[in-house]
């Protein structure tokens, strides 16, 4: 399967032994989320995820900092946007709830990609940076991270996906001090309260390390690994019952004695196993 992709302006993005890498790359303006980022990363996520030209995705970036989130062009402009000038307010109100969805959209777009998705983070992470570690499936950090819920800094509330999912993924207290002060969540905290897998010396360390789970990931089953993944994701929002249920109807139909017997065989043989890539589906009636 082939990934075709437009020329990025924010991010590179290459695929190699079906891992897909995407690097955000304005290192000189510390990786800020730019207006093209907001275009650009969604859409290189969701080609990945529709294409299934890899079987695992990893986010990392450039320069010392992950990213200082927003760009503050971006935030101007959304202010004068907010104003609303002579608009009517509640059309204007409206509008504007569908310029958030997209931003929401596009972190969203980590979550609900097919693939696993693989955080790797360096330096700071601060504001829309949290929202996009939290929508990855796992995150690993250098010793100098942290994570800043930045909003409240800057007199706003985080709406872009923090809280719905850091909720999941520290306890209420701890996201609630974040929340309401501001102040950097430093590595060692992050890995202690179970926010980050693993912590490195270095940058390079991290990524060496991340790239590995990500071999290992990909040498699973796709099959498996995506319904595992939409599983979990399927059991955040609903009770143990209804996940038990849902659980019974998708195995109904993905199960595979094939991948089974194959996974068996291979490590009888002492080799590595070979399953089918999943199908690509660039429209709705792929």
């Amino acid at each position: 399967m082939t990934l075709e992709l437009p020329d990025y302006e924010t991010i590179a993005v290459s695929v190699t032994d079906k891992i897909a890498h995407v690097v955000l790359n304005r290192p000189e303006k510390r990786n800020a989320m730019s207006k093209a980022f907001w275009v650009e990363f969604p859409d290189a996520i969701n080609r990945i995820s529709n294409s299934a030209a890899a079987r695992v995705i990893v986010v990392s970036s450039t320069g010392k900092h992950f990213t200082a989130g927003m760009d503050l062009a971006v935030f101007a402009e959304a202010g004068n946007s907010i104003m609303g000038g002579k608009i009517d307010p509640h059309i204007h109100a409206e509008s504007f709830r569908i310029h958030l969805d997209h931003l929401q959209q596009t972190f969203s777009s980590l979550y609900n990609a097919r693939q696993p998705v693989l955080a790797a983070i360096q330096g700071g992470a601060l504001g829309a940076g949290v929202d996009l570690s939290s929508a990855c499936d796992m995150r690993y950090c250098t010793t100098d991270a942290y994570f800043t819920i930045q909003e409240v800094n800057i007199g706003m509330v985080a709406d872009v996906g923090t809280f719905p999912r850091v909720l999941r993924q520290l306890p209420d207290g701890l996201i609630r001090e974040l929340a309401y002060t501001g102040r950097k969540l430093e590595a060692a905290e992050a890995l202690d309260r179970g926010f980050v897998n693993q912590v490195f010396d270095s940058q390079e360390d991290m990524l060496t390390a991340v790239m590995d789970i990500a071999r290992q990931i990909a040498r699973n089953s796709p099959l498996a690994v995506a319904g595992s993944k939409h599983v979990m994701n399927y059991a955040a929002d609903h009770t143990t019952e209804d996940t038990l249920r849902y659980m019974q109807a998708l195995n109904a139909g993905i199960l595979s004695p094939a991948h089974m017997m194959e996974s068996a065989a291979a490590n009888m043989q002492n080799r590595e196993p070979v399953y089918p890539d999943l199908k690509a589906v660039n429209g709705p009636w792929d």
